[in-house]
């Protein structure tokens, strides 16, 4: 083969072909690595295998065909593609600055960098893919929503927050976006604390996927938004906002919301719930009762109701 060939075309290049014998020990290990032994090219420790499962030609070292399993690029390059339409993306190709990434288009559009085994968990649904364009443009919205320009990432490299500013005063300040999301927090340039501010007590209930169903009493500035954003962790469980009082401050709802409890506890420890019972649909560590509390929670929520007992100290 080597009198006729002088040249032979790999991954869309020419390679020289190295005059010389093919072993039947080198013959025989290539086929039995799924490979067929075409001949021995640019010099003595390189060979060009054909992959019996496309039918490509690599390029491989003698001392790798020997040791280990050769890779088919081509058969790699067609299972990154593959996997990729699986997870919802368009392979383009592989990153030139680390073997690990690759460039994909987004089904929005975008082009995204991401490691292959990223991709591949995204593809066996095991995790979740974003755009960072199309999620910046989504943050942006939100901060424009409660007034406020979204600037970047946090200043201290805190994944939870981000750098706002806001559009009322001009002043720049880190915020969790939890909280931007459901306005608890103020602005430190011309807003009002949190403490300050008007706030809410109020009751909700739960029914988790074993059909339990629990009640919450706490306190808020945004009591939907506390529930749809900060405490559910399945967004399908059946959940409801049953009561809600109005209290002048966040301050004075914290001093009502710990009397209420330590009443509730003292009173009722049995149908305190623990922990381990919710903590995988809920997102809070304590404040939830057994349903059957609910008739009473409401019964004091409906006492604080009145304006004299809302404000008492």
């Amino acid at each position: 083969m080597t009198d006729f060939i002088n040249t032979l075309t790999i991954s869309g290049s020419p390679v020289p072909v190295y005059p010389g014998k093919l072993m039947p020990h080198w013959i025989e290990a290539a086929q039995n690595k799924g490979y067929e032994l075409v001949a021995r090219i640019v010099d003595r420790f390189h060979l060009a295998l054909r992959c019996q499962h496309c039918g490509e030609l690599i390029k491989v070292r003698l001392f790798t065909l020997m040791s280990a399993q050769p890779l088919c690029s081509a058969c790699v390059q067609k299972q990154w593609i593959l996997t990729a339409q699986a997870a919802g993306l368009t392979f383009l190709y592989r990153c030139p600055d680390d073997r690990h990434y690759a460039i994909y288009q987004a089904q929005c559009g975008h082009k995204i960098r991401r490691q292959f085994e990223f991709v591949e968990r995204v593809a066996a649904g095991k995790t979740d893919l974003r755009c960072n364009v199309c999620h910046k443009d989504s943050e942006m919205r939100e901060a424009a929503k409660r007034g406020w320009e979204l600037l970047g990432p946090d200043p201290k490299s805190d994944p939870n927050y981000r750098l706002y500013r806001h559009s009322d005063c001009g002043h720049e300040q880190r915020i969790a976006r939890a909280n931007l999301q459901t306005g608890r927090f103020s602005c430190g340039g011309c807003g009002k604390i949190w403490t300050a501010a008007p706030s809410h007590l109020y009751a909700m209930s739960f029914t988790l996927p074993n059909s339990r169903e629990l009640i919450k009493l706490g306190y808020s500035n945004n009591p939907i938004g506390r529930l749809r954003d900060q405490l559910v962790l399945d967004k399908k469980m059946p959940c409801t906002i049953l009561k809600t009082v109005p209290v002048d401050t966040g301050q004075q709802a914290i001093q009502l919301e710990q009397r209420l409890h330590k009443k509730l506890r003292d009173t009722y420890p049995d149908a305190v719930v623990s922990h381990s019972v919710f903590a995988d649909q809920i997102k809070v560590k304590s404040e939830i009762y057994d349903i059957a509390l609910t008739p009473v929670i409401l019964a004091e929520l409906d006492a604080l109701a009145e304006p004299t007992s809302v404000r008492a100290s």
